[in-house]
């Protein structure tokens, strides 16, 4: 199985980069900027041709939640009609593509995790965008899996874990939000995920349940206090800089824009059609944990 991965800056397609070789049939070629540009069609058909892929797995996207809102046609540029061109190169071709979404198509409407399909009322330019892209994709291809995801972390660049070890080792106070809940997604975990999709749905004809939207994250609920003293009880090492981790309120922590106080994902989907689960939040954690600091997870 040949794969294209759009994208390969972001922590998912690391993740995927990383995982494809210890897969004896998979084939990966991760494609990025100024390589493949989703919203120019000569770089997709030129990428296409190049690695005739059996599955597109798109995880280029404008990720940048607060910068959206003073730059929403930049996000839906990339989110939608880079989504969408890409699809229909794949939907010419025959193939299949897997696209990237996030819990940020929801609002903050329900205290329960949200399924499939639950209404999706955006209140971000970021998640408007993702959403448009959403129905881009589904416009452009029949064979296409929509994967909505949040909360992803990583021993890849710099995100919530990295940041939080890297503030510890600097001593500085660590104050965590612990009034808004997630579904906290390890980018490797989600990384197996995929590539077990794409095996799947390389040989899946056109109808059939296997092609939609599915939610794919952690499992479990958690806050950013919670996963913060997690990651931190593995890294006794830490314990002497910090005095100590403290929970603060949402409104404590002011961001250009407001995120929900619940972003759960309800994955039973995934795991009904595909049989598919992600591991617990605490597994991705100390994971992550141990890939940072080089050491076994206590």
């Amino acid at each position: 199985m040949r794969l294209l991965i759009a994208g390969w800056q972001g922590q998912i397609a690391q993740a995927l980069i990383e995982a494809a070789p210890r897969r004896a049939d998979v084939e990966a070629c991760a494609v990025g900027r100024p390589a493949l540009d989703i919203c120019t069609v000569k770089s997709i058909e030129r990428a296409m041709a190049d690695v005739r892929p059996d599955v597109v797995i798109n995880t280029a996207a404008y990720t940048d939640v607060d910068r959206a809102e003073t730059e929403p046609a930049r996000a839906m540029a990339l989110n939608e009609e880079g989504a969408r061109l890409l699809a229909v190169s794949a939907a010419k071709r025959g193939v299949p593509i897997i696209q990237l979404s996030t819990d940020y198509v929801f609002g903050d409407t329900s205290p329960a995790p949200y399924v499939e399909t639950d209404a999706t009322r955006p209140t971000t330019a970021y998640g408007r965008s993702k959403l448009a892209g959403e129905a881009a994709v589904a416009g452009a291809s029949r064979r296409h899996v929509i994967l909505r995801t949040a909360w992803v972390y990583s021993p890849f660049g710099r995100n919530f874990v990295t940041t939080l070890l890297a503030d510890a080792r600097a001593g500085k106070p660590l104050g965590m939000v612990a009034d808004r809940y997630g579904s906290p997604t390890y980018a490797p975990h989600l990384a197996d995920v995929i590539l077990a999709i794409a095996s799947t749905i390389t040989v899946a004809g056109e109808g059939g349940s296997r092609w939609g939207v599915f939610h794919a994250a952690g499992s479990g609920r958690a806050s950013w206090y919670e996963i913060a003293c997690e990651a931190l009880r593995l890294t006794p090492d830490l314990a002497p800089r910090v005095a100590e981790v403290v929970p603060i309120t949402a409104a404590d922590y002011p961001t250009a824009v407001p995120r929900p106080h619940h972003a759960e994902l309800d994955c039973t989907r995934l795991e009904r059609e595909f049989g598919l689960r992600l591991p617990h939040w605490r597994d991705g954690v100390a994971a992550c944990v141990s890939r940072l600091t080089g050491s076994a997870a206590v």
